[in-house]
């Protein structure tokens, strides 16, 4: 009867590490600490750097925005180019926010980045954004993000 007790409580011991460890883990999307914005992450799998333009324009506000359901929240420019307004997805928040570069309402920028659209609203997935003579990069030229890293 012990022995079954104890096989009982081995059992539930190993299915209770196993839950948090699941719990704990590095989640769905992009591994540990990317908070969705990192490679393999169906928010990457939308920037096709075969897609890449560049526009100018000022920056007429800046956003907290979560692109995607189970993203970490991440910081947009709102730009207004000559023929429209739109949208500039830059990086996670926890990225941005660590950076020197500051960019402010009023500011003349040129972003570089893949167009692509988000809950049926066209946004722009920056790689670069030109303000005066320095250039903040937010992705290397095959995509990959500044924020996650990685180096080919």
């Amino acid at each position: 009867m012990k022995k079954k007790r104890i096989a009982g409580v081995m059992i539930v011991l190993v299915f209770l590490l196993t839950a948090s460890l699941a719990i704990a883990g590095p989640g769905m999307w992009g591994g540990r600490g990317s908070g969705g914005w990192g490679m393999g992450t169906p928010y990457q799998g939308m920037y096709n750097p075969a897609n890449i333009e560049t526009f100018s324009g000022e920056v007429i506000g800046l956003e907290q925005t979560v692109p995607m359901k189970r993203m970490n929240q991440g910081i947009a420019l709102v730009v207004k180019t000559e023929t429209e307004t739109v949208t500039v997805h830059l990086g996670p928040s926890w990225y941005m926010e660590r950076l020197d570069a500051k960019i402010v309402k009023g500011d003349k920028v040129e972003v570089k980045g893949v167009r692509t659209s988000l809950a049926g609203k066209p946004v722009v997935l920056a790689a670069e954004v030109k303000k005066g003579d320095s250039v903040l990069v937010l992705r290397d030229a095959s995509g990959v993000p500044a924020w996650s890293g990685w180096q080919r």
